[in-house]
């Protein structure tokens, strides 16, 4: 079987481009499929049936019960679908077996189902009581889809991340747009076909695929998109707030992190060790709310340490494929060089390498993109490798004397406030000091639990916006108040403080 060919989906329909990109797997180098590489064109093609679509009513004209049941037919096409959307995910992005069914896939259907029982929920309007003076009046707010939404997605989860764009959008009434990383849109665009295979009417929902310079600027920037949503880094989330503010479109951004975890002294050492791992190398470290400082008391620093580079022996590095792999490569040769440059930095600036640092050796890792886990010691707060989000699996470890109040002062040194944790056996101190994070989610005693019940989006230079939660519609729709006047007499008006009888 030859490499297969994948184009967009604009308007219900397969679309091509005359230029294409090579998917490569990660973890040999090896062709995977080639894509359409589409332009600004595309782009207009993509939004212009998302507009006709919105405006025909198929979609927006619907009621919240009859959207919520073609979405959780979507749902259950994802999980239908699934070993398929696990293969794709895996030969574009290096994640493990077990990292895309537990996270990159496996959230998808429950987090799609969960926007669907949102779209049924949703109060569209409500009547809000008001004072008599100076006309007796009924006054409706109502909650309307803004119209044409684009997400434009970051390469890490490309599944997960477009639903978190798609799935509220969808739910609250809206077409969207999606534009996919370049490295990453075999399972964006699998989606498509599945929520097309679903019933979702043709420009309901347009994949298109292209370098951001390009598509994700036009899609940014254009006109008729009333509100871009937007995951990646913190340098590309103020370029898309520029070209968003030239038509002063809605906008939220989940952007960059330095996530810090603040260790106190009564934790529990083997937990910590453990969490401290998972925490910076989930899918290599290359995940925005990853834990990558970790502040620990002088008390328990060396034993702690110890714990840690002894339990990353344990981490095997291998083919994703293999269900036994704990880390697979990083997503590219670009990436690769960047995680390469920072393990040099940290060295130059004198940190200590406790473990890894470097790229693993032997059968298997000739080809492919490798970084072995890397915990560096002797860090401090100054240092580009503790202030700067790195996207690979390195932790630095930031010593303190053991005072809350200075541990939480290390942690919110940054410009980054997307994730924090606290280690403790003492839940009432582990509160106090979550208060105190600066970060949209504080984890105590835990690390990288997103549910979609409960909202996900960064304080500072990490972001606007939440997605996800109860709430999570409000980003996709717009708030009018309708004002009725009930007193049916001119005379009891208020038009007399302007115009008098003469």
């Amino acid at each position: 079987m030859g490499v297969q060919h994948h184009k967009m989906f604009i308007g219900g329909e397969w679309r091509d481009a005359a230029d294409a990109y090579e998917i490569r797997n990660p973890a040999n180098e090896e062709l995977v499929a080639t894509v359409a590489k589409g332009g600004a064109d595309d782009v207009d093609a993509a939004v212009a049936a998302a507009r006709a679509a919105f405006r025909s009513g198929c979609w927006s004209g619907l009621t919240g019960d009859e959207r919520r049941a073609v979405m959780l037919r979507i749902a259950e096409g994802v999980s239908e679908n699934l070993e398929e959307l696990i293969e794709l995910e895996i030969a574009a992005n290096g994640a493990t077996v077990r990292q895309a069914g537990g996270f990159h896939i496996g959230l998808a259907a429950p987090h799609m189902t969960y926007f669907a029982e949102l779209a049924a929920k949703h109060e569209v309007e409500r009547g809000i009581a008001t004072a008599p003076y100076p006309t007796i009046s009924h006054n409706i707010l109502r909650r309307e889809p803004i119209g044409v939404c684009a997400g434009i997605l970051p390469w890490n989860f490309p599944l997960v991340l477009s639903l978190w764009k798609i799935g509220p959008a969808l739910a609250a009434g809206n077409t969207v747009v999606i534009k996919t990383d370049e490295k990453t849109p075999l399972s964006t665009l699998a989606f498509a076909r599945i929520a097309h295979e679903a019933g979702l009417p043709a420009g309901v929902l347009n994949v298109i695929t292209g370098d951001g310079e390009d598509v994700g600027a036009r899609l940014a920037s254009h006109p008729d998109v009333g509100k871009v949503a937007f995951t990646g880094s913190t340098a590309v989330g103020r370029e898309i707030m520029r070209l968003a503010s030239q038509t002063v479109k809605k906008v939220s951004l989940e952007l960059g992190g330095k996530g810090a975890a603040v260790v106190l002294d009564d934790a529990d050492l083997e937990t910590v060790a453990d969490a401290a791992l998972f925490g910076c190398c989930l899918y290599s470290g290359q995940m925005c709310e990853s834990i990558t400082r970790l502040i620990v008391p002088d008390s328990i620093h060396d034993e702690l340490v110890a714990r840690i580079v002894a339990r990353a022996a344990t981490i095997k590095l291998g083919d994703p494929a293999d269900y036994d792999t704990d880390l697979g490569p990083v997503i590219s040769a670009e990436q690769h060089e960047r995680i390469l440059s920072y393990l040099q930095i940290g060295r130059d600036e004198g940190a200590t390498v406790a473990t890894g640092g470097g790229v693993p050796e032997g059968p298997g890792f000739e080809k492919g993109f490798w970084v072995q886990p890397t915990v560096f010691t002797d860090v401090t707060n100054d240092m580009r490798i503790a202030r700067e989000e790195i996207f690979g699996p390195v932790l630095t470890v930031i010593r303190y004397s053991g005072d809350p109040a200075e541990g939480v002062a290390i942690a919110n040194d940054s410009i980054y406030g997307l994730s924090a944790a606290v280690w403790s056996g003492d839940y009432e101190r582990a509160l106090e000091v979550a208060a105190k994070l600066e970060a949209g989610t504080v984890w105590v005693n835990d690390v990288h639990m997103v549910t979609p019940e409960l909202p996900f989006g960064g304080y500072k230079q990490s972001g606007l916006g939440r997605e996800l939660g109860p709430d999570a519609l409000n980003e996709y729709s717009e708030v009018k108040h309708i004002h009725v006047d009930l007193s049916q007499r001119r005379e009891a008006r208020a038009y007399d403080m302007v115009l008098s009888d003469g």
